[in-house]
């Protein structure tokens, strides 16, 4: 019996509740088919999806009120939320885990827990009863020399717990001595000579009900001002695989660097097609090549090119299993640590100019209104004309003389493939797309790799080309597969949430701007102990009307705010209402590009899920039934923490970058705007550099000032001064707590004018 049939028998029987001798009973569990409902058992009990109240006596945890599995986030002051992972009957937001509770566990970890009681408004508390899976292996933190023993101070303030390092758990074998870069080398000779470096600590013993963890050491970093060093601790941090094992090293090595005479049989031959690259300046790895033409019919012929991965990665070897790990290349500001090794990344696997490449092309033909009328799928063999820059592209589009010549051949593609992607883009629009063009930072370095300031990072035409086919070849891949194959990997966005959306709304109406919503009834029930009679019975409370809101809503105010002076706080406000992206095997769609069905097809060198995607494709056009939805399943679900844990780790270590670089900026002033309003004060961002801080509510000036959380405003007791977000403030750089990656503001206020003194009558 598979883990879901059974957890829908017992789901079935009353309370959701059955014992072993009943399943036995009911299932006709004898010999082998015993055996086998005993493992089931315990996967479901390992994953949370069952509990068992006492030996032998299990419930399914999604059908009662009494247990909740998830992520615990943890508080730096010691208590903890429970990040459910399915809606709670009655409870609203996340629940709270106390103190002595969360001891027992660490941030991140996927746990069981016992809710312990439900308030009227939603709010829920609970105890950890078990630690379904650890999210630490390892530990990145200072090595302290203490009185009482050794340890380790965690780097990430939300692990509450010091890592205890037994004697002769300090020093990884054969290690002496660390090499620096531009610094002199650290020697060890002795335990003493740890204190105060950053070292990383594979876990030997959990912090159970004492709260206690030990751990030895297995890599020493140096010391924590050391250059590079932040890239270092967050790769750790975040349990990043950055080191490729000897055998998926030694695979890639035997990978040949040029295309063998057969390899190229049965594929579709483009390599006299003006195919080009278009891409950043830094790029190492072009994955994808596009070529347009205009048709006899005046339709256009739009051909995406993606490197054909699939054809040097099979399916269970050495550098699959490691891709599938790593489920996506992170990106930080001044290296990578990318997915595939540079043997195929760089090489065999990236469309270099003049040179044949294995692709796998979508051929689509687009009438004038942008409507794709036609596709078609096959694998090729191409050979890029040119390395085309997003700079480059965007001077010859602008009539740059000498760029024109330089590619004077290819001038008439490039403009047709502008005419295109603008009809793409325009149809779209007219479906409900949302736009959104926040300014990204990009961190400048010097020569010698030090952060030199944050600018816009640019975006232009070229851009505009690029990312308008991918998307159109995203979608034709992905409804081809919804349409010829059991099951598929989608790229789906959900419907927001709609008190989030509730919540946008709330501060749009204070710029005089509205989603323009309806409101569709709906019954909700949550639960409240009253008392009537001496006995507690239970209480049901209709909850307020849900929003109902579509693509073409948030699409509309993006178009009212373009080049006002609130058009970057609502945006940023807008996307911050909407759900994350993610991978699934359920096409519910994706609400911010307006489209019934997505997918990840045109990036298999840096995303897995893409390199699933070309598999799927190859099956499907070889008439095979492609993989197994469960395999897709997992695959999905895994990628997609991936995803998360790779976006965390850039955001971090852009923010330690920042409050370094602010650093040596204590005492300057600079132009903010109020992105956010707390009881702790105003969140500002720097207008030029894209970096936020605190200016702290007890200094602002004049006055004593209070959080008015229905106005969402700071509001002065006596002068009646608001502060709002949307407000434009100049501030100074007062504190910078680069353990804490935190700056702290306060407002310059401009010299008043002084009073003239009335004559006394």
């Amino acid at each position: 019996m598979t883990d879901r049939a059974l957890l829908d028998h017992i789901a079935s029987l009353p309370h959701a509740k059955a014992n072993f001798k009943q399943l036995v009973r009911e299932l006709g569990a004898k010999g082998s088919t015993r055996a086998e409902l005993e493992l089931t058992l315990a996967r479901l009990l390992a994953r949370g999806d069952l509990v068992e109240l006492r030996a032998g006596h299990y419930v399914v945890t999604a059908r009662t009120r009494e247990y909740a599995v998830g992520r615990l986030q943890m508080h730096r002051d010691g208590y903890g939320f429970l990040i459910s992972e399915r809606p709670v009957e009655g409870i609203t937001g996340d629940i709270y885990i106390p103190a002595d509770s969360a001891q027992q566990a660490m941030h991140g970890d996927r746990v069981l827990v016992r809710i312990a009681r439900i308030e009227a408004g939603g709010r829920a508390d609970g105890e950890i009863l078990k630690v379904l899976k650890r999210a630490h292996p390892t530990v990145v933190g200072e090595f302290r020399v203490g009185r009482r023993g050794n340890y380790v101070a965690p780097q990430d303030d939300r692990i509450q717990q010091f890592i205890e390092i037994p004697g002769g758990m300090e020093i990884p074998p054969a290690t002496r001595q660390i090499d620096r870069i531009g610094a002199p080398p650290i020697v060890i000779s002795d335990v003493a000579d740890l204190h105060g470096l950053i070292v990383n600590v594979e876990l030997l013993e959990f912090p159970e009900e004492s709260g206690r963890a030990a751990g030895r050491v297995i890599e020493i970093l140096g010391h924590p001002d050391d250059f590079g060093i932040d890239v270092e601790i967050v790769i750790r941090k975040h349990h990043l695989p950055h080191q490729f094992p000897p055998e998926v090293v030694e695979q890639a090595e035997r990978v040949p660097v040029a295309i063998a005479a057969g390899e190229v049989e049965g594929r579709r031959d483009f390599r006299d097609y003006a195919v080009v690259t278009i891409d950043g300046e830094t790029a190492r790895d072009f994955d994808d090549a596009v070529w347009v033409d205009r048709l006899p019919s005046g339709h256009f012929a739009l051909h995406v090119h993606i490197a054909d991965v699939s054809h040097y990665v099979r399916p269970g070897s050495p550098i699959d299993a490691e891709a599938r790990l790593r489920g996506t290349s992170v990106y930080f500001p001044d290296r990578a640590v990318p997915m595939l090794p540079f043997e195929l990344s760089t090489n065999i696997c990236s469309l270099k100019p003049q040179v044949d490449r294995l692709v796998l092309s979508a051929l689509m033909e687009f009438d004038h209104q942008g409507d794709r009328v036609r596709q078609e799928f096959t694998p090729g063999v191409i050979r890029s004309a040119e390395r085309m820059t997003y700079t480059d592209v965007h001077l010859l589009l602008e009539g740059d003389a000498g760029m024109r010549a330089r590619y004077a051949p290819l001038v008439p593609r490039f403009e047709l493939m502008r005419e295109l992607a603008l009809i793409l883009n325009r149809r779209r629009g007219r479906r409900g797309s949302i736009d959104f063009d926040l300014p990204e930072p990009l961190i400048e370095f010097d020569e010698f790799g030090e952060m030199t300031g944050v600018v816009r990072a640019p975006r232009n035409i070229a851009h505009r080309i690029i990312e308008e086919f991918m998307l159109a070849a995203n979608e034709a891949v992905a409804s081809h597969l919804e349409e010829t194959l059991p099951a598929s990997i989608y790229r789906i966005h959900e419907t927001p949430d709609p008190k989030r959306v509730m919540d946008f709304e709330e501060v749009a109406t204070h710029f005089g701007y509205s989603l323009g919503v309806g409101a569709i009834p709906v019954k909700k029930f949550a639960y409240a102990d009253k008392k009537r009679d001496g006995h507690k019975v239970r209480h049901e409370i209709v909850l307020p009307q849900k929003a109902a809101v579509s693509s073409k809503n948030y699409q509309k105010l993006v178009a009212r705010i373009e080049g006002k002076p609130e058009e970057r706080i609502l945006s940023y406000l807008m996307l911050r209402s909407l759900k994350q992206a993610r991978y699934s095997t359920d096409n519910s769609g994706h609400f911010a590009l307006a489209a019934d069905s997505y997918t990840h097809f045109t990036s298999p060198i840096r995303r897995y899920p893409d390199l699933i995607v070309h598999r799927l494709l190859m099956d499907s056009l070889a008439g095979k039934p492609g993989i197994e939805e469960p395999e897709l399943r997992s695959i999905a679900e895994e990628c997609s923490q991936s995803e998360r844990r790779a976006a965390d780790a850039e955001r971090e270590l852009v923010e330690w970058k920042k409050v370094k670089f602010m650093e040596a900026r204590l005492g300057e002033q600079f132009a903010a705007l109020v992105i956010s309003t707390t009881k702790y004060g105003l969140f500002v961002e720097l207008e030029e550099l894209f970096i936020e801080g605190l200016v702290p509510i007890d200094m602002l000036p004049d006055d004593r000032y209070t959080y008015h959380e229905n106005m969402r405003k700071i509001v002065g007791q006596h002068t009646r001064r608001e502060f709002a977000i949307g407000d434009k403030v100049r501030v100074s750089l007062d504190r910078v707590d680069a353990a804490e990656r935190k700056l702290q503001f306060s407002l310059v206020e401009p010299e008043r004018k002084r009073r003239k003194s009335r004559p006394v009558k």
